[in-house]
C-alpha cells in the first residue's frame, strides 16, 4: 500500500509561507475583512428599518398535517 498524502516533514513551506502563497493568503484575509466592512457599514446604516407588517392571525393548524 502507497501512501501519497503529503506528510509535513515533506511539505517544503510548512513554517513559512513565501512567494505567490502568501500573497495569495494575504489577499483572502483582505479581502474577508473588506467584505466584512461593507456588511457590517450597510448593516449600521440599513439596519433600523421600520416596514414590517403586523398579522394578527393566528396558524391554528399547520399544511400538510
Amino acid at each position: 500500500m502507497v501512501d501519497n498524502e503529503p506528510t509535513l516533514s515533506s511539505i517544503e513551506d510548512y513554517d513559512t509561507l513565501k512567494g505567490p502563497k502568501k500573497k495569495i493568503v494575504w489577499t483572502v484575509i483582505i479581502s474577508g475583512i473588506l467584505i466584512g466592512l461593507i456588511f457590517w457599514g450597510a448593516k449600521s446604516y440599513f439596519g433600523n428599518v421600520n416596514d414590517s407588517i403586523p398579522v394578527q392571525d393566528s396558524i391554528t393548524k399547520v399544511p400538510g398535517k
